[in-house]
């Protein structure tokens, strides 16, 4: 693989040309924006752009997927974990189409991306031509901003703005739709410029010191006061601002599902992580608190459950980058407007020094209320094998410094659970859009992100089969992602609303499934399953120790269910810790 990402130096004997096509200006900007990865799958409407990427092979690398939806999830995961813009190439029609998952995924998750799809020559536009799609009005609702290109000398003032708009302020994913005409003019060669500002778009407020004052005499004034972070918090780089204002403040941290690792899960200050299969102790603690802090994050339903139940005893400040984000779902008493990042350098000069260890305390109670009732029973010797045991094992063993790309379900939940991050950007999952089949591919994106990172893929074994074919990518480029599926022959997190709140009605959730290990290895990825206790400590150590790729089933109880858990309807105080007794 690093072989695959070093880039030769040698320069070009040729000399300049006169003219090149729209294909090569496209290509000459994506160099000048510092994109240096591409993800995507040729097709006939995007055939000159790959034609021109052949003799690009010492600027760009371009990773062959298996499916689009694979080169948009890898795409993100690449994102995530660098914070850099990840790029797309797809054909025009179903290859167009096939992104539109990953998209929506990506404007809900704040995942910046700048996608490319060929289109049809422009006079064969809405004729119906063979694979023809309106993509730019198909990919509206789910894009920051996108555009058609339907002449050569437009190209790179598109890719320029795209980039710009797909970074800044709340990031989020761009398609530029070129015709195959464009991409094939003859055109001068132009001097890239990029795009440092649009006069109708402001990306980042101006920072009001009124509203700090106004926040930090709340904040100073409160006897509980508690912060929910984010991914903003990640997003703006501001940990270490996090992790500064917590410590002098004495206020404790909340992690959200996209949140975790942005303060690290052994930090004395950090009570756990919310949500409808969070922690007890954030759960129940936001209806106590007198002053709720959330930086960041935008209120979302698995986070606050009933919002005619959440918090309405505290006065609430909001620190938000995207203004449609404040007051939409719970109206804050403070709202600042801002990058989390210079908010909270800004507050940790205005707040006072102070302590709240009594408060703090009371997490920790409620805490060992959970371990006592909950996880003893994920780790009892003489039951079945828990997803549980195999992510605190996974944990331990990496150390809680492993990226860890989750798919959606059950296995999802346990691992934001049980897996102590300590960095930030390592946990890379779909939170909002809950989009299965993500994991996979996101994971081949996170290793090629960071090289020098270990990268453990969890996933169950519904969402794993959903991208199953990205094998195939894993094994062309012999990219060292290591894979566990959690297998419990279930849809695991539908099957456990059946179980729970349906009779046992196991409607069409129940999957029988291949020979997994059989599967990976038509891949040449070595594998092996387990089924025993015994088994697992010595399993998991030869998959981290594996130099290459490497697959592991683990056979987990059919009903494993996920506690504690906000039940539907249900406010943040009525979390439970078993299942309900009628």
């Amino acid at each position: 693989m690093d072989a695959l990402l070093t880039k030769t130096k040698a320069a070009s004997a040729e000399q300049p040309k006169l003219k090149i096509t729209g294909s090569e200006v496209l290509l000459d900007s994506l160099v000048a924006e510092g994109a240096d990865l591409i993800f995507g799958y040729p097709g006939g409407a995007i055939m000159p752009v790959y034609d021109a990427l052949y003799g690009y092979a010492e600027k760009l690398t371009h990773i062959l997927v298996r499916h689009e939806q694979g080169a948009i999830h890898a795409a993100q995961g690449f994102a995530r974990v660098t914070g850099k813009v990840g790029v797309v190439f797809a054909t025009s029609g179903p290859g167009a189409t096939n992104l539109v998952t990953g998209l929506a995924d990506a404007l809900i998750d704040s995942t910046p991306l700048v996608c490319v799809t060929g289109q049809v020559f422009a006079h064969l536009l809405g004729t119906d031509a063979f694979q023809e799609t309106d993509v730019v009005n198909t990919t509206i609702p789910v894009t920051k901003w996108n555009i058609q290109v339907t002449e050569a000398k437009d190209i790179a003032p598109a890719i320029a703005k795209a980039f710009y708009i797909a970074a800044s302020g709340r990031p989020g994913p761009v398609l530029v739709d070129i015709t195959k005409n464009a991409q094939n003019e003859m055109i001068e060669p132009v001097k890239h410029e990029k795009c440092e500002s649009i006069r109708t778009y402001r990306p980042t407020p101006v920072l009001q010191q009124s509203q700090i004052d106004a926040a930090a005499a709340l904040i100073n004034g409160a006897k509980k006061p508690y912060i929910l972070a984010g991914q903003g918090v990640l997003l703006s780089g501001a940990t270490e601002e996090l992790k500064a204002f917590s410590e002098k403040t004495g206020i404790p941290v909340a992690c959200t599902l996209l949140g975790l690792g942005a303060i690290p899960n052994d930090h004395p200050n950090y009570v756990g992580f919310l949500g409808m299969h969070g922690n007890y102790g954030p759960n129940l603690n936001t209806n106590q608190c007198d002053v709720l802090i959330a930086i960041g994050m935008r209120f979302d339903d698995r986070v606050t459950g009933n919002v005619s139940k959440y918090a309405k005893q505290a006065k609430v400040v909001h620190i938000e980058l995207d203004k449609a984000e404040i007051n939409k779902i719970i109206k804050a008493d403070v709202a600042v407007h801002a990058d989390a990042r210079e908010a909270l350098a800004a507050l940790i000069n205005r707040c006072d020094l102070n302590k709240h260890e009594a408060w703090i305390e009371s997490f920790r109670k409620l805490n060992q209320v959970e371990y006592d009732k909950v996880i003893l029973k994920e780790f009892n010797p003489e039951g079945v094998l828990t997803m549980a045991e195999v992510i605190n094992h996974l944990s331990n063993k990496t150390n809680g410094e492993a990226i860890v790309v989750t798919d959606v379900g059950q296995h999802q939940m346990v691992t934001s659970r049980y897996y102590q991050y300590k960095n930030p950007r390592a946990n890379v999952t779909s939170g909002g859009a809950g989009t299965m089949g993500f994991a996979l591919p996101a994971a081949i994106g996170a290793k090629l992100g960071q090289a020098d990172k270990q990268v453990v893929a969890v996933i169950g074994d519904g969402g794993y089969q959903m991208t199953v074919q990205e094998l195939g990518t894993i094994m062309q480029y012999q990219i060292p992602v290591k894979i566990v599926v959690l297998n419990n022959n279930f849809l695991g997190m539908v099957r456990q609303w059946q179980q729970l709140f349906h009779g046992k009605r196991y409607s069409f959730t129940e999957m029988q499934n291949p020979d997994f290990v059989k599967l990976a290895e038509a891949y040449s990825i070595p594998a092996r399953k387990v089924e025993d206790r015994g088994q697992l400590q010595d399993a998991l150590s030869e998959m981290l120790n594996a130099k290459g790729p490497y697959f592991l089933e683990v056979v987990v109880g059919k009903e494993d269910n996920v506690f504690p858990m906000v039940p539907a309807g249900s406010g943040v105080g009525d979390v439970l810790l078993e299942p309900p007794t009628n």
